[in-house]
């Protein structure tokens, strides 16, 4: 704050002191206005209106520090020095106590009060920015609630509203199969499968974009997690859904972090079944989990022998529906990799992927690393 933007309010009984200092302080750039009532200044002040307050300790009709204290009542931010004589140093110290900057010895010297100013108002400045900041905060976490209360809306209408009309197309096209399959012939038979597939399909992405919504609000519930058992519970769970030919799934020994083990065990399933997925057209699928802690990171990697991926459109692996691969070779939603990324990234790590076209896929995460217990 420059001294020639500085609007200093002054306050003395005396009122030829008070003049004085205001003619001073003017010379010296400072915009001033004196009272020589402490009732009358009060009176002139708005939030706002004044960078500091310069008031005698001692005065008939109302101190100092009563002063400070109403003047606060109107303008929380506004600071305030106290003027004072010797004899009354004590009582200046308990008027910084109670919220005053700094005090001023009567009588005046020039170069001392120029810089006790300077100091106050560079103290005033930080303190109207802190409450700019936090009036913005404020206004920012209420604005983050209306938005969370639209989104906990929008997902309610999405679950019920949308879902609901498409399993009643289901059922009644399963109905028209099973109960007109002779009026239908073998062409409307085709057309009803097209018909339940597409309800389905859609069913599915609504429940994908839910569940991508839910892992973003979802509060982290952080422990230890060992995640060479949550990795081997996942690999289970994701093989007892499994059809395909018998695979050979490797779990090395895993670094152990700090996370929130449901949410991250949906990392390990979303991996693990995309492994699977993408390796069931071998004739043995091989997949490989291994970690190691390199950088202050824990680092997580899922080989697998299947389908890989063509590198150039690596940066599309993440994102929501997007897929590298048609839906006639491997079904999916295109949800599950975009979910797996706001997981590592919402505890604070970062996923990438490598891939060669028919040659295999290797996906990696990494974590900030928490030492295993003893």
């Amino acid at each position: 704050m420059t001294p020639t933007a500085a609007k200093l309010l002054i306050v003395d009984d005396e009122s030829a002191q008070m003049r004085a200092l205001c003619d001073t302080l003017s010379v010296e750039g400072y915009a001033t206005r004196g009272f020589s009532s402490a009732r009358d200044a009060l009176k002139a002040i708005r939030p706002g209106q004044f960078d500091l307050l310069l008031t005698d300790l001692m005065m008939p009709e109302m101190d100092g520090i009563t002063l400070i204290n109403a003047a606060r009542e109107i303008d929380e931010t506004l600071g305030a020095i106290v003027m004072t004589g010797h004899g009354t140093i004590d009582t200046a110290v308990q008027a910084m106590q109670r919220g005053a900057l700094d005090y001023i010895l009567k009588p005046f010297k020039l170069n001392v009060i120029l810089p006790v100013i300077s100091r106050a108002l560079d103290v005033q400045r930080l303190r109207r920015e802190n409450a700019e900041l936090q009036e913005r905060e404020r206004r920012r976490s209420e604005e983050l609630a209306a938005a969370y209360q639209d989104l906990e809306s929008f997902s309610y209408s999405i679950s019920h509203d949308l879902r609901a009309p498409l399993r009643t197309i289901d059922s009644f096209a399963q109905i028209l199969k099973e109960d007109f399959a002779e009026q239908l012939g073998e062409e409307g038979d085709r057309l009803i499968g097209v018909i339940r597939t597409g309800s389905q399909k859609m069913d599915q992405l609504i429940v994908g974009l839910l569940e991508f919504s839910r892992i973003g609000r979802q509060p982290l519930d952080l422990d230890r997690i060992d995640m060479t058992a949550l990795a081997d519970a996942a690999a289970a769970e994701v093989q007892s859904l499994y059809t395909g030919p018998c695979p050979v799934i490797e779990i090395a020994e895993l670094p152990v972090i700090l996370g929130d083990a449901i949410i991250m065990r949906q990392v390990w399933c979303n991996l693990i079944g995309n492994a699977l997925k993408y390796s069931a057209k071998r004739p043995q699928p091989r997949i490989k989990i291994s970690g190691r802690i390199e950088g202050g990171e824990a680092i997580y990697q899922v080989d697998d022998n299947g389908a890989g991926f063509d590198m150039r459109y690596a940066d599309k692996l993440f994102g929501v529906f997007q897929r590298l691969h048609r839906a006639e070779e491997f079904n999916g939603t295109g949800v599950g990799l975009a979910i797996v990324h706001r997981i590592i990234a919402r505890h604070g790590g970062r996923i990438w992927a490598q891939g060669t076209p028919d040659a295999g896929a290797s996906f990696q995460f990494a974590l900030p690393f928490a030492a295993k217990p003893s």
